[in-house]
């Protein structure tokens, strides 16, 4: 099996990356190929632009979908976009690393996805979510957040973690990719001290110890329900028959 580990943070010396390099060495153990995209260290531009293309459509503008279409279909799309896109092809399953920052990921891990996640390459109109080009692989998120627990819960102030997360789960979801429960760790900030900074290497040495575990699940452990193409009408709205699985997308009533 092949596994790609994103990991998006830019301090090498971050728990995220620690975090990250543990998931390399658990793959190995078992026996497993790893692909890395480390997006910072890779200098990736998260930034969709036209001046990434040699043309664009139309010609004197820059509509991106039409863009990616015709350089996917051409395999004409900017090299290091292709280099990224053949990992996550050979891959079953991918690891992403990340903080959340201002109630999302960061803006570099946003930025990697709408440019490698191209239309015509890993998607178009007719494969997405239930029939997704990428239907059969697996993902799992480790997240640090600032935030403590009961911040992050449902009736948290900083909103619920469970939530925040969907978006960039749901982007993976629409590619047709199984998204597996979160793993986070709370209060990962760097204001701790004395006592409360003692507590907070401990747990995350316990976390480290017991990562290879987890890695294991990643294989197992069953993904997170969405709704599928079943559940909606023709014009795409949720069947009053068909079960609610996020305040995302809901009943009226």
């Amino acid at each position: 099996m092949t596994v790609l580990v994103v990991t998006a943070h830019p301090d090498k010396n971050s728990f995220t990356h620690t975090w990250a390099k543990e998931s390399v060495t658990a793959v190995k153990n078992l026996g497993h190929e790893v692909l890395l995209s480390d997006i910072y260290t890779m200098q990736f531009d998260p930034i969709e632009r036209a001046e990434h293309y040699e043309s664009t459509l139309p010609v004197n503008g820059f509509d991106v979908l039409k863009t990616q279409e015709f350089h996917s279909h051409e395999n004409s799309l900017p090299s290091e976009v292709l280099t990224e896109i053949d990992k996550l092809m050979v891959s079953e399953l991918i690891i992403f690393h990340f903080p959340i920052w201002w109630f999302g990921p960061p803006a570099a891990l946003k930025g990697w996805m709408e440019r490698v996640f191209a239309n015509g390459a890993t998607h178009n109109s007719k494969n997405r979510f239930d029939q997704g080009k990428l239907k059969g692989k697996r993902a799992q998120f480790y997240v640090t957040t600032g935030a403590s627990e009961k911040e992050t819960s449902f009736n948290g102030k900083e909103g619920d973690i469970q939530m925040l997360l969907w978006p960039i789960a749901y982007t993976l979801r629409y590619l047709g990719i199984d998204v597996l429960p979160y793993k986070i760790i709370n209060s990962m900030h760097g204001y701790h001290a004395d006592i409360r900074q003692k507590q907070l290497e401990k747990k995350l040495e316990e976390e480290l110890k017991t990562h290879p575990m987890n890695i294991t699940k990643c294989f197992n452990v069953e993904p997170l329900a969405f709704n599928e193409d079943a559940d909606f009408t023709d014009d795409g709205l949720l069947k009053e028959t068909a079960t609610s699985f996020t305040p995302f997308i809901r009943h009226s009533k």
